[in-house]
């Protein structure tokens, strides 16, 4: 996602990743997948991830946003708060993904707010709400990451070079 330069980090998380090097819109985004779904995230903290999606292109055969997207913007934005949770030592990896559809969306944005549920040394899980424009909600998922220590060659293709 090359457009994230407006994404909200805390000023603390700016610093520690600053200090090694990485890029941070780029490790924290959506990656490809969340670049062809058109998936924004606008503010990310360990707290609270909030990222949008529009419905055009994500849909159903009956016009509808499609349950895979929703999914795909859940799991964006309770990796992203795990990640942020784990620093910069660890890498999170989901391990369990559930998601309730609430109502259908037919157009506009949807929005996702990630935030935890539990925050533990070695998993984190985030719930993530996600409403339609009016306000409605969509859908409701989990997410559950695994944290684990970062290894050789873990994301070098995400850090900065120089």
């Amino acid at each position: 996602m090359g457009e994230q330069q407006h994404v909200r980090f805390p000023q603390e998380v700016i610093d520690e990743y600053a200090a090694l090097g990485v890029d941070l819109p780029a490790l924290f985004s959506a990656g490809h997948l969340g670049t062809r779904m058109g998936v924004e995230i606008v503010e990310a903290s360990a707290d609270r991830v909030v990222g949008t999606m529009p419905v055009e292109g994500n849909t159903q055969p009956y016009g509808l946003l499609h349950g895979g997207a929703s999914a795909v913007l859940a799991e964006t934005l309770g990796s992203v708060g795990s990640m942020l949770h784990g620093g910069s030592s660890k890498i999170a990896v989901g391990v369990d993904l559930n998601c309730t559809h609430h109502r259908g969306a037919r157009s506009g944005l949807v929005t996702g707010v990630a935030t935890p549920v539990h925050r533990g040394r070695s998993t984190a899980t985030y719930e993530i709400v996600i409403s339609d424009e009016e306000g409605r909600r969509v859908c409701t998922a989990r997410l559950t990451c695994l944290l684990r220590d970062v290894r050789p060659g873990d994301g070098a293709h995400l850090t900065t070079t120089g």
